[in-house]
């Protein structure tokens, strides 16, 4: 099937019976970054990063809402299409997305969801604390931090998207589906797609989406027929942009409603579902938030199901036997004395353990992948040369190919034989000249059958290397304005290259399982700065939560902003353009989640009955434990204990990646966050899960719609809670 490309006839870069169509691949049309994209970016950016500041402070959970955004911003240019002086094309989506994921990480990439609560409210006087930040301190830091990440990505994006070719399945997916948008109603399900050879530059562009169809292209039902009228309108149905609007905007309306009802009724966040006496007594209630149902359904069956068991071990077992046995003497749901802020060290040594071994794993995986075949090496340049023959590179002589040997390589298409009829396929000075900002209409479509981007469409190392420096120095700048001599600065050095160091596991981590283990990245952090900060020293427990801090937004960016990347990469997204998008994403956003935070917690009680703040709960735990201080009794049995358990549980799942039994072994962090966060989310989040396996498993339904439901159900409730904070600031009583 040849590419739509419209009304405008290109000429063939190729002479004719030399190749087809299907050998050749050519950069996407349209403009890579506009104005406009920017500011569709910042729109849907802030929407996301109200909802997520609004959940953070409550779980702790944040989401990028990648899929969501590129839906968001089809619909914003479709619905003012015939305004338009140019259309609005997947590269220019892929540029709306990446402005508004650099918006939507910044409330927890700045630490408001956990580390800066922890500072405000959590710190005793004996640590220095609390400490309350200006405004214009909230912003210098959040700008310090919001910068590194993003242009260590850049460096990172060489390496494990086009030498690795890692697959960042959220990325690919939101490739997928922008390509389906943009699609002209052409099913383009994931299904028909060959990931093998989806991996280099514009793969899954529009202009080259042939390229990656699997099967025969002469059979038949792998053409297009445009007879068959009956045909193209159910798939124009199936993949209807508008009907997948319609149900986000739907979905919106409804959780938005249900959340000014939870204002006037407050009771319907805590519903008793087992019993008053479980409820009062033991905090089992049922919040039949909307939002948390949609999180559970982008969670996944897996994940809420192992939630669902960190909540019956730690609320249904431990918390009524530490009650019972004396150990956590005081009211349940007390952090100091009760049993939820004793469940807490068995959750965080959980979290600990997962961290410790998974990473250790993705650290160490390539020593023991390429480890013998390198030994091997060694060992045969010493029996060549001796010692010498270890230091002096050897001289290889060469076979050339015969032009019936194909190239195997899955990345690149077939060219051809080169000769001087192929000259036509080099691109014209004017297109070596191109800026990829530069977007004046071109004669032409430009071949382009490489790995990577055009040279001109890329970051140059100059300004990686200026702008990697420049804010690193920013970064340690802003937390000595912040703090002052209160965090030294050689901690503040370390803690910033420690960050980048672990990013690369985050990054690779994000790129195998689609999971960025930042929580883990952040406890190994502050384990790390509990060895080297005396544990005398006045300000230890402060500069662990900046040391973890920094990581955390280090390896968060680096880390979630490799999605866009990826999906640009297939999408054939200028990546120079990407980045300047991410970062006016990440400083708008970085300012914005300043004032939201400031904005909340000027309004709410936090720590509160809304606003619980688990997070920061967690933070200054894990502070205390790994600098010494003393835990509840019986507690460090307990936590013991569970390490090993899952160390061992996390090992088998390592191992289990891709068996079809991968699933039934409990994931660490799932578990440890279903005991940290009362049962109220869980149980909501849980539902969310098994109508994700119904929809996908047991109805085998497309996915597409169903992201949207659970899109809708998150922003609604994110964003009208500005209309509650409204109500709450102007005192308005409950019902």
């Amino acid at each position: 099937m040849a590419p739509d490309r419209g009304s405008v006839e290109v000429p063939p870069p190729y002479p004719p019976g030399e190749e087809t169509e299907r050998d050749v691949k050519y950069l996407p049309e349209g403009r890579h970054f506009t104005l406009r994209g920017v500011a569709a970016g910042l729109l849907v950016g802030l929407i996301i990063c109200f909802s997520n500041m609004y959940f953070g402070l409550q779980t702790g959970w944040i989401s990028m809402m990648t899929m969501p955004s590129s839906l968001l911003g089809f619909g914003i240019f479709k619905a003012l299409s015939r305004h338009l002086s140019f259309p609005f094309s997947p590269v220019e989506n892929v540029l709306v997305q990446s402005v508004a994921g650099g918006m939507a990480i910044m409330p927890l990439g700045c630490g408001f969801v956990g580390v800066i609560p922890a500072m405000e409210y959590l710190l005793k006087p004996s640590e220095q604390g609390p400490i309350h930040l200006s405004m214009w301190k909230l912003i210098i830091w959040s700008l310090g931090l919001c910068y590194f990440g993003v242009v260590f990505a850049v460096p990172l994006r060489r390496q494990v998207i086009i030498r690795e070719q890692l697959k960042f399945p959220s990325g690919f997916s939101t490739a997928v589906l922008i390509g389906v948008l943009h699609g002209k109603g052409r099913s383009q399900n994931s299904a028909a797609l060959d990931t093998s050879k989806a991996a280099t530059f514009g793969s899954l562009a529009l202009e080259n989406r042939p390229l990656v169809l699997t099967g025969n292209p002469n059979d038949e039902e792998n053409s297009a027929d445009p007879i068959d009228e009956s045909s193209t309108t159910e798939t124009e149905k199936k993949y209807s942009w508008s009907s997948n609007i319609r149900l986000l905007l739907i979905t919106f309306g409804v959780s938005g409603f249900y959340t000014l009802c939870t204002y006037f009724f407050p009771i319907l966040r805590n519903l008793p579902i087992v019993g008053t006496v479980a409820a009062d007594t033991w905090l089992w209630t049922l919040n039949p938030s909307l939002a948390y149902v949609g999180q559970g359904i982008i969670m996944g069956p897996s994940t809420t199901i192992h939630m669902l068991l960190g909540a019956i071990v730690g609320w249904g077992i431990l918390s009524p036997l530490a009650k019972f046995r004396g150990w956590a003497p005081g009211s349940i749901d007390d952090w100091e004395s009760g049993s939820k802020g004793w469940i807490v060290w068995t959750s965080l040594a959980i979290m600990l353990a997962d961290a410790v071994v998974s990473l250790s794993y993705i650290a160490f995986s390539p020593l023991f992948k390429h480890g013998p075949g390198f030994l091997a090496t060694l060992k045969r340049q010493f029996q060549d040369g001796g010692f010498k023959g270890l230091f002096v590179r050897q001289r290889y002589d060469y076979t050339a190919v015969r032009a019936s040997e194909d190239d195997s390589r899955p990345s690149i298409a077939s060219r051809g034989s080169v000769d001087g009829d192929n000259l036509p396929n080099l691109p014209s000075p004017a297109f070596e000249r191109r800026n990829p900002f530069d977007t004046r209409p071109v004669d032409s479509q430009r071949v382009w059958d490489e790995d990577d981007a055009p040279p001109e469409q890329l970051v140059g190392s100059k300004t990686v290397s200026i702008g990697l420096v420049i804010s690193v120095l920013f970064c340690i700048a802003s937390i000595h304005i912040t703090f002052g001599n209160l965090v030294p600065l050689y901690a503040t050095v370390i803690a910033v290259f420690m960050a980048m160091l672990l990013s690369i596991m985050g990054v690779r981590a994000l790129g195998e399982t689609d999971l960025n283990p930042v929580s883990g990245i952040s406890k190994l952090a502050q384990l790390f700065f509990a060895l080297i900060i005396p544990q005398s020293h006045k300000s230890s427990v402060l500069i662990n939560l900046v040391a973890g801090a920094v990581s955390e937004a280090g390896a968060l960016q680096a880390g979630d902003l490799m999605q866009d990347l990826k999906t640009g990469h297939l999408l054939g997204a200028s990546p120079k353009a990407q980045f300047w998008g991410q970062i006016i994403g990440a400083t708008v956003g970085a300012v914005v989640s300043a004032l939201i935070y400031r904005l909340y917690t000027a309004v709410y009680e936090v720590p509160g009955d809304l606003f619980q703040v688990p997070t920061g709960f967690v933070w200054i735990f894990t502070a205390r434990l790994v600098t010494g201080k003393g835990l509840p009794y019986m507690a460090r049995e307990f936590a013991i204990g569970g390490a090993v358990l899952f160390a061992f549980f996390t090992a088998l799942r390592t191992k289990a990646i891709g068996k079809s039994w991968h699933a039934y072994i409990p994931g660490g962090i799932a578990v440890a966050v279903g005991m940290y966060n009362v049962p109220s989310f869980t149980l909501a989040r849980t539902i969310g899960g098994l109508l994700n396996w119904y929809w996908r498993i047991y109805l085998r339904r497309e996915d597409t719609p169903l992201i949207v439901l659970a899109s809708g159900f998150i922003l609604g409730e994110g964003f009208l809670s500005i209309i509650n904070l409204l109500l709450q600031s102007s005192q308005v009583p409950h019902l």
